[in-house]
């Protein structure tokens, strides 16, 4: 067993410096919008990095580079990368105008009253289907804007129901760059840890869709909105979901979905085979940042576990948090912490994964109970930061529509985040979990 050493963990404290304060200062000094995202997190990685590497001088540079190589070469980590690519080229493939149609169609069949509901339930497909929570606020934020103009709802309600159902779909696609880092770090297979977190998600869902409802009712509601949908665009989409649930490998469930997807866009005229192929690798180097930021904290992770930083972290938690039901809310508080530094879920994910993945062993959780705490953490997280990416596009997306909205007025109606945070409490603190093996 390594020697606990605090001074290992110095490399992750100089990644939040830079990236939290330089952050910080953009945002709310220099009044830079969307300052967190002008920072470049690969860089702010790659000087960690560089801190790590000046580390442990018992250790050749050499020999540093063949531990950052075993970390980077783990089959977990390759894995990760290979599923990144081929879900970004899905989502390249597929494009806006199929999540526009389940958004119109929804509507075009939903009465007005129950509109705000409708935003949910569809920012949830749609984020469940493409795997994104910022490309779905994208998308559906003008359609809440349109609707909050012509129903009477208010806008922050109407924009807060749709980043709740964001998140939703964020904390449970099979495609979701969260999902994919929460699974292949602890090591467990996609369907097992969506059949998990499904019950932690689907309560919440339940009171957040009750609680709009009742709004709904206390208003004076106008006509609806509506706009042009294709229902065969839909396809895709229901396909890669049918197919994750059941159970088919990640890798066949999105080839499938993109080889749907290139058929319908092409024959329905919606796409050029010459702009279908642009899409297909605009989509893979959308990824390119994420793929890297996990390359990188993986090699930063490999020197600081052989340095002995994790097995001091490991040992402050064990004091801190006592018993399983503690190591899990310590999990979940663990990446919660990483989301509120650097404003990015995935990232929180990629960074505690190293941690969390021992302290399941430690602590008897098992790897699809992990996945699900870190994920849905993240996510409740992620989804209420009023500097994170997707409150800040929801924001400027209302803006440039003439909408004159703040964070801290959707803040209250983001009903979903609160009602997650409740039933990840009960999950932990009342359904017991399996060891694991």
């Amino acid at each position: 067993m390594k020697t606990k050493n605090f001074k290992a963990l110095l490399p992750i404290g100089v990644f939040l410096v830079i990236y939290l304060g330089l952050g910080l200062i953009f945002e709310y000094v220099m009044k830079i919008p969307m300052g967190f995202y002008n920072i470049p997190i690969v860089v702010a990685f790659l000087v960690a990095l560089l801190v790590a590497c000046l580390q442990n001088r018992k250790l050749s540079f050499d020999k540093k580079l063949e531990l950052m190589g075993k970390g980077i070469g783990d089959k977990n980590i390759i894995t990760m990368i290979l599923i990144f690519m081929t879900a970004g080229i899905f989502v390249g493939v597929v494009g806006r105008s199929s999540a526009e149609s389940v958004a119109y169609f929804m509507l075009s069949i939903i009465p007005a009253r129950f509109s705000v509901l409708v935003l949910f339930v569809v920012s949830a497909f749609v984020s469940v289907a493409m795997g994104t929570s910022v490309g779905t606020i994208t998308l559906i934020t003008p359609i809440a804007v349109a609707l909050a103009n012509s129903t009477g709802f208010a806008a922050p309600l109407c924009i807060g129901a749709v980043v709740g159902g964001a998140m939703f779909g964020d904390n449970l696609s099979f495609i979701s760059d969260t999902t994919i880092a929460a699974c292949n770090g602890q090591g467990c297979a996609m369907k097992d840890k969506f059949r998990e977190n499904f019950w932690i998600a689907l309560p919440a869902a339940v009171a957040t869709l009750v609680i709009l409802l009742v709004q709904s009712f206390g208003l004076e509601v106008g006509a609806g909105v509506g706009g042009e949908y294709n229902l065969i665009q839909i396809v895709p989409y229901i396909l890669v979901l049918a197919g994750g649930i059941i159970g088919i490998n990640v890798f066949v469930v999105l080839l499938m979905g993109i080889v749907c997807g290139s058929v319908i866009m092409l024959s329905t005229g919606a796409t050029a085979a010459t702009d279908l192929l642009a899409n297909m690798g605009s989509g893979a180097s959308g990824m390119f940042e994420t793929t890297m930021v996990a390359i990188l904290v993986s090699a930063i992770c490999a020197l600081i576990a052989e340095y002995g930083g994790f097995e001091a972290l490991l040992d402050l938690i064990k004091r801190v948090f006592k018993g399983k039901k503690g190591g899990e809310l310590g999990m979940g508080l663990l990446v919660g912490a990483m989301d509120i530094a650097t404003a990015n879920n995935t990232v929180a994910i990629v960074m505690a994964n190293p941690i969390a993945k021992e302290m399941s062993e430690n602590y008897g959780i098992s790897s699809k109970r992990a996945a699900s705490i870190l994920d849905t953490f993240s996510c409740i997280f992620q989804g209420v930061i009023p500097y994170g990416a997707q409150m800040l596009v929801a924001v400027s997306t209302a803006v440039e529509l003439g909408c004159e909205v703040s964070a801290f007025q959707i803040l209250p109606n983001l009903i979903y985040p609160y009602m997650l945070l409740i039933s990840s409490l009960l999950f932990i603190f009342v359904i017991p979990g399996k060891e694991s093996k």
